[in-house]
């Protein structure tokens, strides 16, 4: 069955200057809701939206080329358990999401800013974002992160043990499905390494 005209796998928020309500994105804004920051193409959002029906993902990706690309797949695939939003993933973590409505968020091979003067650009120095991400996730809730880059993940683990809020938790290979991004894919084709850690939000 084709997705409803009524829903559009772009999600547009009427106001950009206010938290929007859950049910605003997804109508079944009961499912757990997970974000996929920096989506792509958005592969790993269809298919991660693909194998869990019970469960919202939105993806949330600044460039108009992929958002494009992952609406197609979207709309291709009839996943009506998937949007995407056209925005800086700081800015949407930061002011966008509801407070305690997001169970899991995803960081999967980011830009690592190599350059000394460009490390301010990272996610990870956002003092915002982290502020945004511990207001967003539920108790519990999740943030996974994975890098080819050694010496930004390096980084991003000794930037998160300053957290307190958040626990590093393992992540074994078999834990879940996790297909991988296009990005990802790339990069192991390249015989490149891919680190990965997992936290989860701990505070009251």
């Amino acid at each position: 069955m084709a997705i409803s005209m009524s829903y559009a796998p772009i999600f547009v928020p009427s106001d950009y200057f206010r938290t929007f309500e859950p049910g605003e994105v997804f109508p079944n804004a009961d499912h757990p809701l997970e974000i996929d920051l920096g989506c792509g193409d958005g592969l790993f959002l269809e298919q991660m939206a693909a194998l869990h029906p019970g469960r919202n993902f939105l993806g949330v990706e600044r460039m108009l080329g992929r958002v494009d690309k992952t609406a197609r797949r979207i709309t291709a695939q009839n996943l009506t358990n998937a949007r995407v939003l056209r925005l800086e993933s700081a800015y949407a973590i930061a002011w966008l999401l509801p407070a305690q409505s997001v169970s899991r968020v995803h960081l999967l091979c980011p830009d690592p800013w190599p350059k000394k003067s460009h490390h301010k650009r990272r996610l990870f120095s956002d003092e915002e974002f982290f502020a945004g991400m511990e207001r967003a996730l539920v108790r519990g809730g999740e943030f996974l992160f994975k890098s080819d880059d050694f010496s930004y993940f390096e980084n991003a683990v000794q930037t998160m043990s300053t957290r307190h809020a958040f626990e590093q938790i393992e992540w074994p290979e078999d834990a879940f499905p996790y297909p991988c991004t296009t990005f990802e894919g790339d990069w192991v084709a390249l015989g490149k390494t891919i680190h990965r850690a997992r936290w989860r939000l701990v505070a009251e």
